[in-house]
């Protein structure tokens, strides 16, 4: 069995989106993958920690945090 996990980031309009957007957006990505022979599986959350920066000589530094990304998961 085959797997390909892609990221997932949607992209909308903060005054005029809504999830109905976002789920257009994921449904043409699973379309397109199924279209080459992929079967989608489901939306994973990957959370993943940024190390902090110590900047030059401490001017820039920052903090480091915790992000989550959504990744796509396909089988074949």
């Amino acid at each position: 069995m085959e797997y390909k996990i892609i990221p997932f980031v949607a992209s909308i309009d903060q005054t005029k989106g809504t999830s109905k957007h976002v789920a257009e957006q994921l449904e043409e990505i699973v379309k397109h993958y199924a279209n080459a022979g992929w079967k989608y599986i489901r939306l994973e959350s990957v959370s993943t920690f940024v190390k902090p920066d110590n900047g030059c000589f401490g001017l820039g530094a920052r903090a480091g945090y915790t992000t989550t990304r959504q990744m796509i998961v396909f089988t074949k």
